[in-house]
């Protein structure tokens, strides 16, 4: 059913053995596993391709199979407001290596979602403009969305930070 989408199509066409279309028995969403070199051509193509116009990044997020190799597994939403189509992309990621190039650059919004990502899992953005923690503070020790990251592990205590003139 997937390979009837537009979508599909034109990507197997463009980027044949870059990607694979992955069946899924849960949802109706069209998902396409992309090789992580690929991920800034393909997301590109989507959002500039005259119809097929992915103009909103939904979400960004991570999955980690600790028992599957590669273990993590980068997940992007993307829609066409003015098309009003839906594509899921799914990047593998090794644990010994687990970093992927930034789609900032295509959607500003990534911004945050893979500050996310990096903050909660450790995912590197190659070229990301500020791929700093987001939502932990900077002396946090680790990456909690891991599942191998121990329950019980204190963090370091650290000094509270003065507020900065203008800032509450």
């Amino acid at each position: 059913m997937a390979e009837k989408n537009p979508t599909i199509k034109k990507l197997l066409a463009k980027f044949g053995g870059q990607i694979e279309v992955v069946a899924s028995p849960f949802d109706k969403m069209d998902t396409v596993r992309v090789k992580r070199e690929s991920i800034l051509d393909v997301c590109m193509f989507l959002r500039t391709e005259d119809d097929l116009d992915y103009d909103l990044m939904r979400d960004l997020t991570c999955v980690d199979y600790i028992h599957e190799k590669p273990r993590f597994e980068v997940v992007y939403h993307l829609y066409s407001i003015y098309n009003g189509h839906e594509i899921r992309l799914k990047v593998r990621l090794e644990e010994r290596d687990p970093t992927i190039d930034t789609v900032t650059s295509v959607w500003v919004g990534a911004n945050w979602y893979e500050r996310e990502v990096y903050d909660f899992y450790g995912i590197r953005f190659n070229n990301h403009p500020d791929l700093r923690r987001i939502l932990l503070y900077p002396e946090f020790v680790g990456h909690p969305l891991r599942k191998d990251y121990p329950i019980d592990r204190e963090q370091p205590l650290f000094e509270e930070r003065k507020e900065t003139k203008g800032v509450r």
